[in-house]
């Protein structure tokens, strides 16, 4: 293995099924939890950190007249729901899990503590972080690196409806091309949209690369923990290819 332990970071979008209204579609949420513990299996450390927007999304909220603040807890709130759907997801398939969760939560998760994480991982448990930062103003993408800090992950793994961080909207522009590569500092400097600056700031300062690549892409996933680097694009000090 290339990584012997991930962050995953995945969109709570991705859970819901628009056709049906539902905020977490079953189905959707099976082949998430059936990805995610082919890697386990492969002796892979996995912590997973999910949004909340398939629930309720602070800006969005705050765009219709609530308190921002108050928004950014009903969406860490949300990431507690998906977290507990993921680990019944998991656990169905064999696999023994643990929440830590930012928002003291006893009766549903555990509180975040760094050295109980770490051991978690090195028995192989996966663990899944909710409630973001347990701050306002801080987004899911925050949360991610800085777990992915605080219990030594190898990368920030971040899936995405695409297959990469492009020069523009690809769904909107039919010229975009796919960066396979590119640098922290571009990153923050472009202003790219797949995560926050302050993800990309805290993954820089600790030297976590992160890749972005296609959730739906069925076997990316574990082509990425085996090594494959044309998968996605990947942000870091080093580089494959300046884009494709």
């Amino acid at each position: 293995m290339k990584y012997k332990r991930i962050l995953l970071k995945l969109s709570g979008e991705v859970l819901g099924n628009k056709g049906s209204g539902e905020c977490i579609d079953p189905d959707t949420l099976a082949s998430m939890a059936q990805r995610v513990a082919r890697v386990a299996q492969m002796g892979v450390q996995v912590g997973i950190v999910l949004g909340g927007g398939n629930i309720f999304r602070g800006l969005k909220g705050e765009a219709k007249g609530v308190n921002r603040t108050t928004g950014d807890y009903m969406g860490m709130l949300a990431t507690i729901i998906n977290a507990l759907a993921m680990q019944n997801a998991l656990e169905q398939l064999g696999l023994e899990t643990r929440i830590q969760t930012a928002l003291a939560m006893h009766q549903v998760a555990e509180p975040f503590i760094q050295r109980r994480a770490l051991r978690h991982l090195e028995k192989g448990r996966v663990l899944i972080f909710a409630g973001g930062t347990g701050n306002p103003y801080f987004s899911t993408d925050s949360a991610a690196a800085l777990r992915a800090s605080e219990v030594g992950a190898e990368v920030l793994l971040k899936a995405t409806k695409v297959d990469g961080i492009y020069t523009a909207d690809p769904n909107l522009d039919p010229d975009a091309t796919r960066y396979d590569s590119v640098s922290y500092e571009d990153a923050l400097t472009k202003r790219l949209k797949v995560m926050d600056s302050a993800a990309f700031a805290l993954c820089m300062d600790n030297r976590i690369p992160i890749v972005v690549f296609d959730f739906f892409d069925e076997g990316a996933l574990e082509r990425i923990v085996r090594g494959d680097d044309t998968i996605g694009t990947l942000v870091g000090t080093c580089t494959r290819r300046s884009q494709t």
